[in-house]
């Protein structure tokens, strides 16, 4: 058993590490302060492959895995970007798992390149004004209509819609009361996002600015059978094969954002003097930051082992949600600390570390709650009756 990273992981980290360093503190509290999606670091990423780390290399992309996917994105949190940097290039990473794996031969070779190449960006719209996280209730309907679908209805907290020439979306083909079983009748397309019949109205929110959080309004989005994922009505098992990868790269970027913000608060600590002292001379300052470092770590290995069993074929779906969890209770804490390690200076946007406590609630809310993973935990590990 390794724990260590292997050469090629190791060149990965560096190597994201380095293009990260090209966007540094300014950069970031502009955008935080001012918006604007950090087009500079996606194209910078696109420029040297980075967008394709997941995508088979016959289709222009690394051929890599999970575990050095999830690698990538804590390098790029952790190196100041936080969830702004994260979230503008991780749809790329884990989104279009669903056409790598059910998507035709022709469909890959259309819609996987301008991906990885940076010419095109894509949104992942799943989640609907009423009905969150119950997925099998989708209102969204597509009808097939003269060799097109017609998709009309609402999808809410929907990322990157304002800069997205595409969209992964999932709309249901056959009324729920037409099926056997609730998760069928779903369809999956991935498509142009036409904003002649898509309105796309930005959500203002407490954090992470420069990466835009929507609500579509779709009134007549004429949809290609070729855009249509796999077969009709399965698109619900379909996007399953992106749930598990998801969860474990949000992971990966909250222990990004933890570290990086424990880093910010240590040495801060060993810089102000109080009393005649450094701060971090006190163990009532010492002793958080040192259990931050241990919940941290402790995640990042959770992480990695839930990127092992992806990438080995096996069941992941309770280590990739554990992961998630301690992850992103981890990486707030962290934040939480640094906040208060740095007094009131924490408050001042200058230090970061408020920015920081402001975008690790990301990864807590999304893209499911802390309360239904210890749901399924309950269900599907400990063998407990389903509660919801």
């Amino acid at each position: 058993m390794d724990f260590g990273l292997s050469d090629e992981q190791r060149s990965i980290q560096e190597a994201v590490a380095k293009i990260c360093a090209r966007f540094g503190d300014d950069y970031w509290l502009e955008r935080d302060r001012e918006g604007g999606f950090p087009h500079e670091l996606h194209q910078a990423l696109a420029a040297d492959g980075w967008l394709g780390v997941c995508i088979p290399t016959e289709y222009g992309g690394a051929g890599l895995g999970i575990t050095e996917a999830a690698i990538m994105m804590q390098a790029i949190s952790e190196s100041g970007a936080g969830m702004t940097g994260a979230s503008a290039v991780h749809m790329n990473i884990f989104g279009l798992n669903p056409v790598v794996v059910f998507g035709t031969d022709e469909q890959k070779r259309r819609m996987l390149p301008p991906l990885i190449a940076g010419k095109e960006k894509a949104c992942f719209a799943v989640t609907e004004p009423n009905t969150g996280l119950d997925t099998t209730k989708l209102k969204t309907r597509a009808v097939l209509k003269d060799g097109r679908y017609v998709l009309n209805g609402a999808k809410v907290w929907i990322s990157t819609a304002q800069v997205a020439e595409k969209m992964l979306i999932l709309a249901r083909t056959t009324p729920i009361e037409d099926v056997k079983k609730k998760t069928d009748g779903l369809s999956l397309f991935y498509t142009d996002l036409d904003r002649t019949k898509v309105e796309v109205r930005e959500i203002e929110k407490m954090g992470r600015k420069a990466v835009d959080s929507n609500q579509l309004f779709i009134d007549g989005l004429e949809v290609p059978v070729e855009d249509r994922i796999g077969e009709e009505g399965k698109g619900f098992q379909y996007i399953l094969h992106g749930m598990n990868p998801e969860r474990i790269l949000i992971a990966a970027e909250a222990v990004g954002l933890g570290m990086v913000a424990l880093r910010r608060a240590a040495a801060y600590a060993k810089e102000r003097v109080v009393f005649g002292r450094p701060i971090g001379q006190n163990q009532g300052v010492q002793h958080p930051l040192a259990k931050n470092w241990m919940e941290l770590e402790a995640a990042r290995l959770m992480v990695m082992s839930a990127a092992w069993h992806y990438d080995t074929g096996r069941p992941s779906g309770a280590a990739a949600n554990a992961a998630k969890y301690l992850a992103a209770e981890a990486g707030f804490a962290a934040c939480q600390t640094a906040v208060m390690t740095h007094g009131g200076f924490g408050y001042a946007k200058e230090y970061h570390v408020e920015r920081y406590l402001r975008e690790v609630m990301v990864p807590r809310i999304a893209p499911i709650s802390p309360q239904l993973i210890l749901c399924f935990i309950a269900e599907q590990v400990l063998g407990l009756p389903k509660s919801y």
